[in-house]
Parts: C-alpha cells; structure tokens; sequence
C-alpha cells in the first residue's frame, strides 16, 4: 500500500478525491431506494463499456484492470450522485450545508497531505 502511495500521480490523487467527495456526499444524503442503485448500475454498464471500447488497446497488450474498473465506477458514481443530491439546494457539485462543505473539503485535504507526507518519509526506501 505504502509502494502505491509513493507512486501515486497528482491526476490519480484528483480521481481518488472524485470518489472521496462521492463517498462524503452518499454519506450525507444516502438514499435506500433500489431504483436510485439499479438505474445507476445499468448506466454505468452502457457506459462502462462504451469507455472500453473508445480506450480500445491493440491487441496483444494487456489491459490495465484498475482503468477498466474505474471507466465502470465513474458512470455509476456520477449517476447516484445527481440522483442523490437533486432538489437539495447544491450548486455544481457544492453542498449547501457549510459541515457538509467542511467534511469533503476536508476529507481530500486530509489525502492528499498524507499522500505527501508518505512520499516524503518514504523517498529513499
């Protein structure tokens, strides 16, 4: 874990606070309906897989599993986001509560400094 985390890019860091702020917001506003999960799963397969096939590899190269898996999750997480938070006062991606503005802000801030710091102790190892 710590190997991942020292060779973690600033792009993966963005992705990693994406879902951190998901998490935050399906933390606040989580919803239990079945229908919310299911049109969200169903969209994120059409879409998944037409990612896959846009970021097609030529053959004989492997496929990286971690990008697959993320060109699935992106879909659905920005699918229940929009249903979760529709009607709640959020402009963009912004709650409109400030704990709530405090917590995801908060949330990736924490990441990212521990990010740093745990390249920073292990730089040389």
């Amino acid at each position: 874990m710590i190997r991942y985390f020292c060779k973690l890019t600033k792009g993966k860091m963005v992705l990693w606070c994406y879902l951190i702020w998901y998490l935050v917001t399906v933390f606040f506003y989580f919803d239990p309906s079945p229908r919310i999960w299911l049109n969200s799963f169903g969209i994120s397969l059409i879409i998944g897989f037409a990612l896959i096939l846009s970021v097609s590899r030529p053959e004989g190269t492997e496929a990286d599993p971690w990008q697959a898996f993320r060109l699935f999750l992106m879909p659905f997480c920005v699918s229940s986001f929009s249903s979760l938070i529709k009607g709640y006062g959020f402009i963009f991606i912004i709650p409109p509560k400030s704990i709530e503005q405090i917590a995801s802000i908060g949330a990736c801030v924490i990441f990212v400094v521990s990010v740093y710091v745990i390249k920073a102790l292990y730089k040389n190892k």
